[in-house]
């Protein structure tokens, strides 16, 4: 094997191991903002559990946070919670920081 086949290997390598740690801190987020939106609504923890979840799979409607972001705004709203798109959007910010956090420290 050449050294030009080992440096591709384990760029390849990296590439991967990024490509999955970026999902793995979006989903810790998504789970984070269900249990902040459900702490907002008041839900129990078996709800919050059930929330937390549901904000996970809307991650897979569509690229992107945009399909998050309407299901937040959305149940946020029916539930009487006053918030707009910047309230939420800083929500993930913030949210993603601490599942990176969570995440490195947990590795």
């Amino acid at each position: 094997m050449t050294t030009f086949d080992e440096r591709e290997r384990a760029f390849e390598a990296k590439f991967a191991r990024d490509e999955e740690m970026a999902f793995r801190i979006v989903a810790r987020r998504n789970r984070l903002l269900g249990y902040w939106a459900a702490e907002l609504m008041k839900l129990t923890q078996a709800e919050a559990d059930a929330y937390a979840t549901s904000v996970v799979h809307a991650e897979f409607e569509e690229a992107g946070d945009d399909d998050v972001v309407r299901k937040l705004i959305g149940d946020l709203t029916a539930a009487d919670i006053p918030c707009d798109e910047a309230l939420v959007r800083r929500a993930i910010d913030e949210h993603t920081v601490e599942a990176r956090r969570q995440l490195m420290a947990s590795e």
